[in-house]
């Protein structure tokens, strides 16, 4: 079974769904408040991929807030543990839970997926935004963890400061 895919010109899907915190956050009011907001969905907090992508959007948060972008991250984790990622990583944008994938059935982000070469159901990495107006001006399924944020954002035209390299 595929699951129905969005388009750009498409309206979003509305949504509220809880953050890290419990305090429900719709589409319409993150719209009211910034103007365009870009929704990535991604598996599972406190894993890998999903850890590198959500401090890489935390990294690009400042320069995508002055493009006038804001940024809101969802995947089917608890509220709890959210919370855990959010702190454990520092994160400061929102982190939304959507358990029963509600939402992400509607934006197309959960269903058939390969999974080492198996064909399984699971959340779909993706990135969207939307403009004020709540149509989509751009819809991605499948992206990498690694290097999509740079991606995106010289998609969007936004300039990224320098990475400042790791000491390890």
């Amino acid at each position: 079974m595929t699951t129905p895919r969005l388009e750009v010109g498409q309206k979003a899907p509305e949504f509220t769904l809880p953050d890290a915190d419990g305090t429900p956050t719709a589409l319409a009011d993150l719209l009211a408040e910034h103007g365009k907001v870009l929704v990535y969905v991604y598996p599972a907090a406190m894993t890998p991929g999903c850890t590198t992508e959500t401090v890489d959007f935390e990294d690009a948060l400042q320069s995508l807030q002055d493009a006038g972008i804001a940024v809101v991250g969802v995947s089917p984790d608890q509220p709890a543990k959210l919370t855990k990622f959010r702190d454990k990583y520092g994160i400061t944008f929102p982190l939304l839970s959507d358990p029963d994938k509600t939402m992400l059935t509607a934006w197309g982000a959960f269903g058939e997926k390969k999974n080492y070469g198996k064909v399984v159901m699971g959340v779909i990495r993706s990135t969207f935004v939307v403009e004020s107006d709540g149509t989509l001006s751009m819809a991605r399924y499948n992206v990498r963890a690694k290097g999509h944020v740079a991606m995106i954002a010289k998609l969007l035209g936004v300039e990224l400061p320098e990475p400042t390299p790791s000491e390890g």
